[in-house]
C-alpha cells in the first residue's frame, strides 16, 4: 500500500522535465535539517557524529545554492524547542556555529556569501554568539548569497514577540488598531528585509514544519525527502528545484 509520503511524492510529478532551468530558480529557499542523530544510529555512532556530518552537509549545500543561483538560503539549526534535548548534546550543538565557522568563513568570504542569524540571542552562550557575530561582521559587506541560520528560532515565540512590540505601540497612542497590516507583522518578524521563502525542503522523512516560518511558509512550496541530513548533497538540492519548477504557483488565485 502506497503511504502518504510515497503519494505526495508521486503526485503531480512529470517524468518529461528531468532538466533544470536556469530562469525560475526559486529566489529563497529554507531548510529544515532533520536526521542527524538518526544517521548515526543507523551506523551505530554516537548522535554527535551525525551533527557533525551534519554541519558538512551545510557547506555542500551552501556551495550548491550559491552555484544554483539561489539568493537567500535559511537553515534551520536550532529551535526554541530543541533545549529539550540532553545538556552534553545541547552543549555540542551550542559549539557547532565556532566550529564550523571556523573551518569556513574564509571560504564564505571568498565566495563573497553573507553570513546572517534570526533567532532569540538572549538564551545562547556567549562562545555561541561571538561566533555569529565575528562572521556576520566580516561578512556583511558581501553582495553574493545571504546564508541565514535560525538559531534559537521558534516561529510561535517570534508572532507573539512581535505582537507584543505592536500592542505596545497601539497602548502608547502611537497606532491604532486600524493601522495594523500584513505589512507591519511582516516588519516586524526576524525575517524583515528578506522574502518569503519560494521553496521549503524538510530531509528525514518527516512531514511537519516543526515550529519553522509559520507566516512565512504561508506560500511557499515543500519539498520532502527521506534522505537524512548528513547524507543531503548537490544533487538532492538539484532534484528538489527540478520538483519546484514543474510546479504552478497560484496564490490562492487561477493559473
Amino acid at each position: 500500500m502506497m503511504n502518504l509520503f510515497q503519494f505526495w511524492r508521486k503526485k503531480g510529478k512529470s517524468p518529461q522535465t528531468t532538466e533544470l532551468s536556469t530562469d525560475n530558480i526559486p529566489k529563497h529557499v529554507a531548510i529544515i535539517m532533520d536526521g542527524n542523530g538518526r544517521w548515526a544510529r543507523r551506523l551505530g555512532l554516537p548522535r554527535i557524529v551525525g551533527h557533525r556530518n551534519g554541519m558538512k552537509a551545510v557547506k555542500r549545500a551552501t556551495i550548491a545554492a550559491d552555484e544554483f543561483g539561489i539568493k537567500v538560503l535559511t537553515l534551520y539549526a536550532f529551535s526554541t524547542e530543541n533545549w529539550k534535548r540532553p545538556k552534553d548534546e545541547v552543549e555540542f550543538l551550542m559549539s557547532l556555529p565556532q566550529e564550523f565557522l571556523a573551518l569556513e568563513l574564509e571560504e564564505l568570504i571568498q565566495k563573497n556569501v553573507q553570513v546572517r542569524m534570526m533567532g532569540h540571542t538572549e538564551d545562547l552562550p556567549q562562545h555561541t554568539i561571538k561566533a555569529m557575530e565575528e562572521a556576520i561582521s566580516r561578512t556583511k559587506d558581501n553582495t553574493g548569497l545571504i546564508l541565514n541560520f535560525a538559531l534559537n528560532y521558534g516561529s510561535r515565540r517570534e508572532i507573539t514577540e512581535c505582537l507584543r512590540d505592536i500592542t505596545r505601540k497601539v497602548a502608547a497612542g502611537e497606532i491604532s488598531p486600524e493601522d495594523i497590516t500584513e505589512d507591519m507583522v511582516q516588519s516586524g518578524l526576524l525575517t524583515a528585509g528578506l522574502s518569503d521563502p519560494d521553496l521549503l525542503i524538510r530531509t528525514g522523512g518527516e512531514l511537519r514544519l516543526s515550529n519553522f516560518m509559520l507566516w512565512q511558509t504561508a506560500y511557499s512550496e515543500f519539498w520532502f525527502t527521506e534522505l537524512y541530513w548528513p547524507e543531503f548533497g548537490r544533487e538532492h538540492l538539484r532534484e528538489a528545484l527540478i520538483e519546484y519548477q514543474r510546479r504552478t504557483r497560484r496564490y490562492g488565485g487561477l493559473s
